[in-house]
């Protein structure tokens, strides 16, 4: 059994990127993990000042969110973020919580394979390599651990256009086989 994380950085629940989330998690319980999903809707998340506190520190010194959301991080077996796909990137909030877990940095973690779950109105190949770059940017920065899968959506531009689309079941079949 594994200790898993799933993200979902989407503020507008029940979203796309939200619903791979949702799916995975799924896959991942009836493999018999130990699933958490945080969503960031709701969450403060502020940006981060570049003091470098937390290197000495161990966390940061901002009081928001975040440093909970490390804590379980630091903890999990397995990290899958779930993100829309905004001007081909990331989303803003996402890569806004991978710059604050800087505290991390010098800490013991446990994860080893990290997921990227994502969604776009385009739906050419290309779409989500930026923000697959990027997360593999924090990925390099803890090298017991690698990009185990990504999954990308495209074509999707309204509220549940992904229901009954096949990337579902691949995300829940990507869940299952962490």
């Amino acid at each position: 059994m594994k200790k898993v994380i799933v993200i979902s950085t989407s503020l507008r629940r029940g979203s796309n990127s939200d619903m791979l989330a949702d799916k995975f998690v799924e896959g991942a319980m009836s493999g018999g993990n130990d699933v958490e999903k945080i969503s960031l809707v709701g969450k403060v998340i502020r940006f981060c000042t570049g003091c470098f506190c937390c290197q000495k520190l161990g966390k940061c010194v901002i009081k928001d969110d975040v440093n909970d959301i490390m804590a379980k991080v630091l903890e999990a077996d397995v990290v899958a973020w779930a993100t829309p796909i905004y001007y081909y990137e990331m989303s803003g909030q996402m890569k806004t919580l991978i710059d604050r877990m800087n505290a991390m940095y010098p800490l013991d973690y446990k994860f080893r394979d990290v997921y990227l779950l994502t969604t776009a109105a385009e739906d050419e190949e290309e779409t989500p390599k930026r923000a697959e770059t990027g997360l593999t940017g924090w990925i390099d920065c803890y090298p017991k651990s690698r990009l185990a899968g990504t999954l990308f959506c495209g074509g999707v531009n309204e509220a549940r256009e992904i229901e009954g689309n096949s990337k579902l079941r691949e995300a829940f079949e990507m869940g299952k086989r962490v």
